[in-house]
């Protein structure tokens, strides 16, 4: 869906061999969305059709001898028309509908989303809570790590950003799979000799999860 296949293997050995050689688990979730932001469906609506009537307004000003019946019909449709093209660019074509989505909100979803599938996954259910959500909201081109507690007290918020900062450039270069490679090196390097408590191996699977969202 996002990943080509070699991605996808190269994803999988990476995430093997990481949680052999710290003992934590890891899971990969790359996702469409985080919500469905109706917002920017009428946000794209609302300037296509106001852009359309502000033409149509000072078409009919220059060249009034041009306004007939049938002339405002048309232009009515015309409005409309651009409006709804906009509305469904915006559903439909992730980079036009990033023009109408608030970094804010952006940034508060895609965080949300990641706690509830942590919440779903039941990645909580290690006997040591070492696991790791790796998630990538394509979207948004947002990345949130969430760790689980017994990670937090060795590893500060700073750390986790600057892994996500090694993820940043590929991500919105829409280099996907070289993101999330990344990502795992950075976790890697990072979390190398904090003493990790080692757990059971493969308590999830480690092959990248890949989803269209809500």
């Amino acid at each position: 869906m996002f990943l080509t296949p070699a991605e996808t293997q190269a994803i999988e050995l990476r995430v093997a061999a990481l949680e052999a050689e710290l003992g934590v688990e890891v899971v990969t979730l790359i996702v469409g969305k985080a919500d469905v932001y109706p917002e920017t469906v009428w946000k794209a609506f609302a300037l296509g059709a106001a852009a359309t009537g502000l033409v149509v307004t000072a078409g009919d000003f220059l060249r009034p001898d041009w306004v007939s019946a049938s002339a405002v019909l048309w232009s009515a449709v015309a409005i409309l028309g651009v409006g709804a093209v906009c509305g469904l660019l915006a559903i439909y074509v992730p980079a036009f509908a990033r023009l109408f989505l608030r970094e804010s909100r952006a940034t508060l979803e895609v965080g949300q989303y990641a706690r509830v599938q942590f919440l779903e996954r039941e990645l909580f259910d290690t006997p040591t809570r070492n696991a790791i959500l790796l998630l990538v909201s394509m979207l948004e081109r947002r990345v949130v790590i969430l760790p689980d507690t017994g990670l937090r007290s060795r590893v500060n918020v700073a750390e986790w950003d600057a892994v996500i900062a090694q993820m940043t450039e590929s991500l919105r270069a829409g280099q996907t799979g070289k993101a999330v490679l990344a990502g795992l090196a950075g976790i890697s390097e990072m979390l190398e000799g904090k003493g990790i408590a080692r757990g059971p191996e493969n308590v999830f699977a480690d092959r990248p999860i890949e989803a269209a969202g809500p």
